[in-house]
């Protein structure tokens, strides 16, 4: 299915120079705000005081929020839980305060505003618990880098496993260097994205590089470049397909589906703006410059036994 049809290649790799050095410059930069900024962990990993509690009828998160901003929790997180009338409220480590008397506030507050409300139960995350969940979480994604490696090295020639593993790498940095710059919260929810934006910025790439491929084994051209050209023009139209019906029902997500998967949604949405860009003009270049050439997909004639050379 095309939505369009390119009868000219686009000279992508005219640029492949240009692109390149931009996105080494954003993997650096990505890299260095990881280094001095960090990444502004949520309480997932952090630990601190979750409570649930109930309300006679549907609550009104915004409301809520509001109103514990208002009186010093501007830093609760408010969401719904299981029901429209169950509403779960988490809340950061806070030193000076234990976690029954935290929550002992919090329930006034909430009490300020609906004198119904109940209190279900509260949990206390310990920030022990929290950094095991950290640790997990980048061992997750260690573990599934190397899968895609792995992948990769068996799927493709070397160049192709380099050159893919480089664009994924490329995203991946990108996603957490915007996190680090704008401190926005980094929560398990987050973590899934970048995990999901690994798998797809993957797919992508492997595409684009089947019919890199394809066209290696069936034509006799010898420009490296003018061949990835017209790989990448013939995928065009797909690639523009999928990622923008992906982006359609992020998108939706992002505005329609509340602060509980904001932050999710967000990651998804820049990971596939840049997923899209290092498949097309990241990947093929890093190809191109570790000397990948036609000869590397011809086989060689087969000698028959005891015929005389």
């Amino acid at each position: 299915m095309e939505l369009f049809h390119v009868k000219k290649d686009i000279p992508f790799m005219r640029f492949a120079r240009s692109t390149i050095y931009v996105s080494v410059f954003f993997i650096l930069a990505s890299i260095g705000l990881l280094a001095t900024k960090g990444l502004n962990l949520g309480v997932d990993f952090t630990g601190g005081t979750m409570m649930e509690v109930g309300y006679p009828a549907a609550a009104n998160i915004p409301a809520i929020r509001e109103h514990l901003a208002k009186q010093g929790f501007a830093d609760a997180q408010v969401q719904n839980f299981g029901s429209a009338k169950d509403v779960l409220v988490r809340l950061p480590v806070k030193p000076e305060t234990s976690s029954a008397q935290l929550s002992e506030k919090v329930l006034a507050v909430l009490k300020q505003a609906d004198p119904k409300v109940e209190l279900r139960r509260v949990e206390f995350v310990g920030p022990q618990v929290g950094n095991e969940l950290y640790e997990d979480g980048a061992l997750a994604l260690l573990v599934v880098s190397i899968g895609i490696a792995l992948y990769l090295a068996l799927r493709f020639e070397w160049q192709f496993a380099a050159g893919a593993i480089f664009a994924t790498a490329h995203d991946i940095f990108i996603v957490l260097g915007a996190w680090s710059l704008f401190q926005w919260e980094f929560s398990l929810t987050v973590l899934a994205a970048v995990l999901a934006i690994l798998g797809y910025s993957v797919n992508d790439t492997v595409v684009v590089f089947d019919r890199i491929r394809e066209n290696f084994k069936k034509t006799r051209m010898t420009d490296v470049a003018a061949i990835m050209d017209n790989a990448k023009t013939a995928t065009l139209s797909r690639t523009i397909i999928t990622s923008g019906a992906t982006q359609l029902v992020v998108l939706a997500m992002l505005f329609l589906g509340g602060e509980v998967l904001y932050g999710f949604a967000l990651a998804l949405t820049i990971g596939i703006v840049i997923g899209t860009y290092s498949s097309v003009l990241v990947a093929s270049p890093i190809v191109m410059w570790l000397g990948v050439a036609r000869e590397d997909f011809i086989k060689p004639p087969k000698t028959e036994s005891g015929a005389v050379v």
